[in-house]
């Protein structure tokens, strides 16, 4: 903005002020600084820039520099009056910043929790470059401490997608202690991007992509599935960096019916039990040849054990429960009863 677009009206009685003070060498009033910062106030609020309003003041230092001896005086008063106009102006813009803040907040919440009339939470979604209109996906972000949005974390993650992807309509925050990316449902490379990045910024924390549902009810959804697969996979001990819960259904499908599940854990796997050491090591060992694809090598690897032990382990198993874990017949049974274990979390706690 150029000096001359500067309305009069924010250089009300400064030139009075000046005049005064070259005629006794006083500094201004309480009364004078506070009206120059309410004139900074009124300058920030109908957006003119600050750099502008200062030339302004100088320009109109230059036209009404009284005829004084005492020209230091002037000079504190001009300082002094530039000085309270500026800090009325940049109180304004920290208040500014504070509703915008509380505005994002508040819309962040709706958005998440649903709790918005959906017509009007589209409108407020436009303002934050949204079109619930559309299908959207959210990631979620957890590491060793919770995050906010000026955390040094959600920063760094925060520029590495301005500086990949620029303006996208992407919304990234944080809620509860953890990273959000919301993205339309046609950008998965954002999505996979910012669980990358975020990985990396946590050190070593994980991230969990929901799937895309369109809506405001689909933001939602997707938040929920995301925040499901990371509680999943702490309960369950899933190690992936990166989770996707579209990968992750069958979970929640095993989970409906406690009770059932608690039946077949103890069916299948409750003779376990009898080994020396109890059920835990013969139920690791099903875990890994099962995450392996049963292939027994790469499960004797995890484990750190020999292709022989691994095998002694597995007809162990076989004896007690009946099941061949090698047999493709009763592999599906052991699968789904480890799957179970690890929900129940079995033989932890009693069934």
């Amino acid at each position: 903005m150029s000096v001359k677009e500067v309305p009069e009206e924010y250089l009300s009685g400064y030139a009075e002020i000046l005049a005064e003070v070259g005629r006794t060498g006083r500094r201004l009033t309480r009364d004078e600084v506070e009206g120059r910062r309410a004139l900074g106030e009124q300058a920030a609020e109908s957006g003119h820039g600050l750099r502008a309003l200062v030339i302004r003041h100088l320009a109109a230092t230059r036209v009404a520099w009284p005829r004084t001896t005492s020209p230091e005086s002037v000079l504190a008063a001009v300082e002094q009056a530039i000085d309270a106009f500026a800090g009325g102006y940049e109180r304004a813009q920290r208040l500014a910043v504070r509703k915008e803040e509380a505005a994002r907040r508040e819309f962040i919440d709706d958005l998440l929790y649903g709790r918005s009339d959906p017509g009007r939470l589209a409108q407020r979604a436009e303002r934050f470059g949204l079109r619930l209109a559309h299908a959207h996906a959210v990631a979620v972000a957890a590491g060793p401490e919770p995050y906010d949005d000026t955390h040094p974390v959600t920063r760094s993650v925060e520029a590495a997608l301005l500086s990949r992807f620029g303006d996208r309509r992407i919304l990234l925050t944080t809620k509860d202690g953890r990273l959000i990316c919301v993205v339309p449902a046609d950008q998965e490379e954002v999505v996979r991007y910012f669980a990358k990045q975020a990985h990396a910024a946590t050190d070593g924390g994980r991230a969990a992509i929901g799937r895309p549902h369109p809506g405001a009810g689909g933001v939602v959804r997707s938040y929920e599935e995301a925040l499901n697969a990371l509680d999943l996979a702490d309960r369950i001990g899933l190690d992936d960096p990166v989770l996707h819960a579209a990968d992750l259904l069958v979970f929640p499908v095993l989970a409906r019916d406690r009770e059932a599940m608690a039946d077949l854990v103890d069916s299948a796997l409750g003779p376990l039990q009898q080994a020396r050491g109890g059920a835990q090591p013969l139920l690791d060992t099903l875990h890994a040849y099962f995450d392996a694809g049963c292939v027994a090598a790469q499960a004797a690897r995890t484990l750190r054990l020999s292709v022989r032990a691994l095998t002694y382990r597995l007809e162990r198993i076989h004896r007690l429960t009946g099941s061949d874990p090698t047999d493709p017949q009763h592999r599906y049974m052991l699968q789904t009863a480890a799957i179970g274990a690890r929900l129940l979390d079995w033989p932890a706690k009693e069934l």
